[in-house]
C-alpha cells in the first residue's frame, strides 16, 4: 500500500496508540474529583500541558486541549466574535481557507457579522500590506491558514502577525493544522493570539488537538459548564487524548529537527519534476509551497476516475479537503486562485509524511500515467 493521503489524516504512531490505551485503563478517574485517583489524573494531565507547551515553546497556562482542528478555529473565531462584538463585528480572512474558517465566518455572517475574504494570488497567498489596508475601526480578528490544505501555500503569517501588533485591539488567529511538524511556525512574540493544531494530521488520534491562546486573548466559550480548560472549554477533560497527542507532538517535533536530508523536499521535488514532464498535467502548487503538498489537475479527467484507477493498486490519494472532498464540484481555493472550471474541478492532491519513499513516489508517478492513458484509449 502506498498512502499518500497525510493532509485528510495520518496512520498513528504505535507508541501514540498505547500511550492512549495505558491512560485510559490506568488513569480512568476523573481529573476534578477531590480524591487520591482523580488527583493523580490532574498531575497527569497537567504534565501534559506543561509538556506540549514546552514543545512549542509557550507559556503553560496557553495550552488549551480539544478535540482537534474543527473545534479549535470554531472556538477561536467565534469565542472572539461573541466576547468582543460590542467593540466591533468585522473579521478579516481570504478567499482560499479551509471549511471549517469558512464556514464559521459564513455563519457569522447571519448573526450580523461583516467578513472581509481577501482576494488571493494565482499563488494562493495574501501579503502583510493587503491585510493592513482592510483594517478597520471596528476590526476584531484576522484568522487564515498558515498553510493551505490543498494546495500548500504558506501565507506569510509572521509578516502579518508583526504588522498587527500595532493593532493592539485586532486579535489574530492561525490555523497551523497543516504545519505542524513540517513548517516551522515560532508563537512566542510573533503577534499571533490564538493557534490551531491537530492530532491526527501529526500521526496522533482523531479527536485530540490543540489551541493556544495568548494571555491577552478573551475568548467568549463554546462550551459552559464545568469550567475545565481555563473556562474555555467546559467538560470533563479527554485525559488520555491530551497525553497522547502530546506524546505524538513530542515524536513529530523530533522528525522535524532530525531531518537533515529533508525528505519531504526530495520527495516534493521528485514528483514535481515528473508532473512537469506530463503534458496532461497542470501543477496548481506554488514552487514556494510546503514540501509535503503537491496539488496538480488533469483537465478533462474526474478527479474521482484517476481516485478509484490508483486505489485498485492500492495507491491512496485526495481531491481536496477531506472536509469536502465528496462534494466533487469545483474546489473554492482553486477558483480563489484564478484557475479555470476545467482545472478547479479536476484536481488532485498528494501529500506526504516523514514515512513516504522515494520508491513510493517512483511507483505512484508510473501508475498515475497508466491511469491517465487508459482513460485517454477509452475517449478514442
Amino acid at each position: 500500500m502506498i498512502y499518500f493521503d497525510n493532509s485528510a489524516t495520518t496512520k498513528p504512531h504505535s507508541e501514540v496508540v498505547d500511550s492512549f490505551t495505558k491512560v485510559s485503563a490506568n488513569y480512568f478517574a476523573n481529573p476534578s474529583s477531590i480524591h487520591p485517583l482523580g488527583g493523580q489524573v490532574e498531575k497527569l494531565l497537567e504534565a501534559a500541558r506543561q509538556q506540549a507547551a514546552d514543545l512549542i515553546d509557550v507559556p503553560r497556562e496557553t495550552i488549551i486541549f480539544t478535540s482537534g482542528g474543527t473545534e479549535g478555529n470554531n472556538t477561536a473565531i467565534k469565542g472572539v466574535a461573541l466576547e468582543h462584538q460590542s467593540r466591533g463585528k468585522h473579521i478579516i480572512t481570504t478567499g482560499a481557507e479551509h471549511p471549517s474558517i469558512h464556514d464559521t465566518c459564513g455563519s457569522l455572517e447571519k448573526l450580523g457579522f461583516e467578513i472581509t475574504y481577501l482576494p488571493v494570488t494565482e499563488n494562493g497567498t495574501v501579503s502583510a500590506a493587503d491585510v493592513e489596508k482592510a483594517i478597520r475601526k471596528d476590526t476584531i480578528l484576522v484568522t487564515m491558514m498558515q498553510v493551505n490544505n490543498e494546495i500548500g501555500s504558506i501565507q506569510p503569517v509572521e509578516e502579518i502577525g508583526t504588522v498587527l501588533k500595532k493593532y493592539p485591539k485586532v486579535l489574530f488567529h492561525v490555523d497551523a493544522v497543516q504545519g505542524l511538524g513540517k513548517v516551522p511556525l515560532k508563537l512566542t512574540g510573533s503577534g499571533i493570539d490564538i493557534c490551531t493544531f491537530s492530532g491526527h494530521k501529526i500521526h496522533g488520534l482523531k479527536g485530540t488537538g490543540l489551541l493556544y491562546v495568548n494571555h491577552t486573548a478573551k475568548l467568549y466559550p463554546l462550551l459552559h459548564g464545568g469550567s475545565q480548560e481555563s473556562g474555555i472549554r467546559s467538560g470533563t477533560e479527554n485525559v488520555a487524548g491530551a497525553v497522547s497527542f502530546v506524546k505524538a507532538l513530542r515524536l513529530i517535533k523530533e522528525k522535524e529537527s532530525s531531518q537533515k536530508d529533508n525528505v519531504l523536499k526530495r520527495l516534493h521535488d521528485k514528483l514535481i519534476n515528473e508532473l512537469h514532464q506530463m503534458e496532461d498535467v497542470e501543477i496548481n502548487s506554488p514552487e514556494d509551497g510546503a514540501n509535503h503538498i503537491v496539488h496538480f489537475s488533469v483537465p478533462g479527467i474526474k478527479p474521482e476516475v484517476i481516485i478509484h484507477s490508483l486505489s485498485q493498486k492500492e495507491i491512496y490519494i485526495s481531491t481536496k479537503s477531506a472536509c469536502s472532498s465528496r462534494d466533487l464540484t469545483e474546489s473554492h481555493v482553486l477558483v480563489a486562485c484564478g484557475k479555470p472550471n476545467e482545472v478547479a474541478s479536476s484536481g488532485l492532491r498528494v501529500s506526504f509524511s516523514y514515512e513516504n519513499t522515494e520508491a513510493e513516489a517512483a511507483i505512484f508517478v508510473e501508475e498515475l500515467k497508466k491511469a491517465i492513458q487508459q482513460f485517454k484509449e477509452v475517449l478514442r
